[in-house]
């Protein structure tokens, strides 16, 4: 493994981390928190129906995920020696465009128009794959220091924020009109907006932060990936990320995908959807400047399990005695996702910490293999909350179509189902990081010195 020579790593690295994860969010959030919304409102399409398309998709991009995470290690694209980058470019154009597709209001009709509907998510799926995996993997090769990762976590978390809180927040507000009836028409221009930030961002990335790090492969050896699939067998704090990380993405996706209804059916003010995003601003700029400090002095899981402890408390209450005024709920739900805000900050850096897990432990080191394996877990939660929230609706009574008008009780269902996905989540999170996984601070510095002190004798695993 060789430190390339070139500018030391700064604050250039973190804006462009930061943008990386801005250019993936602005199609994956939007696609995420209204697709659904979209289809049954506007084209009319059936939310068991939808619930089998993402069951079928997200399932495929599953498999599909270590199978495209692999690429970056077994073959080289371009004639620089960067080992991520070269994919990024390759796969964020086809990004751009799916996510425009998923919100054209087509006039197709019957099986074309579940066709149609089932090509576009699917195209959108593999085309995120193709850039949210080298872009992650890249984290590794950007520094071996353990702060330096550190920051880049940060970063990353800061990005997808961003634009939730600065580009979603417009969305009810120009994609609803006064009575909440939805603007088909506007979610089309959002979305071409939105595909042309993602590829600016994707370029910015590309352009201002370095791949330091390149590994060389063994000579006469060939990439082996059942050598990395067994090395993630015995990856304990890497199985223990994943089952938290599925945690994560039923809040993150079915959260998303659920919050338009509950302000659009339950309280009747979609307006209310722009506080909830523009209220994420505070909660990320506290967690920006204490998580840091905190992590300083108590690690990075210890934090972890305490904001998830206090995220499950606060939620479960929600859940448990329905609120009936809006501004009330929006309020008491910020301040519950500080937990899940810190959980997002700190949760990448854990990834990185197992990469070196697995060269620790088993002297494997394959990145893009490995961290598509992590991935593995965010698609399966982001399968389980889709299905997940398009066959509740279902099984709720919610009617499709946007005239539609709900009963008493699929409205007082919406809101259970709604809040009943942070206390799930805060579950799973405090069981894969607080009994599976087992990087204490201790082990952690242990492991961070023994491989600084192979590195520097050139025994360090090889890709």
């Amino acid at each position: 493994m060789d430190q390339k020579k070139t500018r030391p790593f700064g604050i250039k690295d973190q804006i462009g981390y930061v943008c990386g994860d801005m250019a993936g969010s602005f199609v994956n959030l939007f696609v995420d928190a209204y697709f659904l919304t979209f289809c049954t409102y506007v084209l009319g399409i059936d939310p068991s129906w939808m619930a089998g398309l993402f069951l079928i998709a997200r399932l495929w991009d599953a498999i599909n995920d270590p199978i495209m995470g692999s690429f970056p290690d077994r073959w080289h694209l371009g004639k620089s020696a960067d080992k991520f980058k070269p994919w990024i470019k390759l796969f964020m154009i086809p990004l751009a465009l799916s996510g425009v597709l998923c919100f054209a209001n087509v006039s197709f009709t019957g099986i074309a128009l579940h066709a149609w509907v089932a090509f576009v998510y699917i195209l959108y799926g593999m085309s995120y794959t193709g850039t949210s995996m080298p872009f992650g993997a890249m984290a590794s090769v950007v520094s071996t220091d353990p702060i330096d990762r550190s920051k880049l976590s940060r970063a990353r978390s800061i990005g997808g924020t961003l634009v939730g809180i600065g580009a979603l927040s417009i969305v009810p507000v120009l994609c609803f009109d006064k009575n909440s009836n939805i603007i088909p028409e506007r979610f089309t221009m959002i979305a071409v907006v939105f595909g042309v930030l993602c590829i600016v961002c994707y370029l910015l990335l590309c352009n201002l932060t370095v791949e330091r790090v390149h590994q060389k492969d063994a000579p006469g050896e060939k990439f082996d990936y059942g050598k990395v699939l067994k090395a993630a067998l015995k990856n304990r704090p890497l199985i223990g990320v994943m089952v938290a990380t599925i945690g994560s993405m039923l809040y993150i996706t079915g959260s998303s995908q659920l919050r338009s209804y509950i302000y659009k059916e339950y309280y009747q003010d979609t307006g209310m959807m722009t506080l909830a995003s523009l209220g994420s601003l505070p909660v990320m700029l506290i967690c920006f400047a204490l998580v840091p400090k905190i992590v300083d002095k108590f690690g990075k899981r210890n934090v972890i399990l305490v904001m998830s402890a206090y995220n499950l408390a606060l939620s479960a209450i929600i859940l448990l005695f329905p609120i009936p005024d809006a501004f009330l709920y929006t309020i008491l739900n910020l301040l519950a996702t500080i937990g899940q805000t810190a959980f997002t900050m700190l949760i990448w850096a854990l990834v990185t910490d197992c990469l070196d897990y697995s060269e620790w432990k088993m002297n494997v080191r394959s990145d893009g293999s490995m961290y598509s394996l992590y991935t593995f877990s965010r698609k399966i939660g982001s399968t389980i909350a889709s299905t997940g929230a398009a066959s509740a609706l279902a099984a709720i009574g919610y009617i499709a179509g946007a005239g539609a008008v709900q009963s008493a009780a699929t409205v007082s269902n919406i809101y259970y189902l709604v809040n009943a996905v942070p206390v799930i989540t805060c579950i799973l999170e405090l069981i894969g990081i607080g009994l599976i996984f087992n990087l204490d601070n201790k082990t952690t510095h242990k492991m961070y010195d023994e491989l600084a002190q192979r590195r520097a004798s050139g025994t360090a695993a090889e890709a």
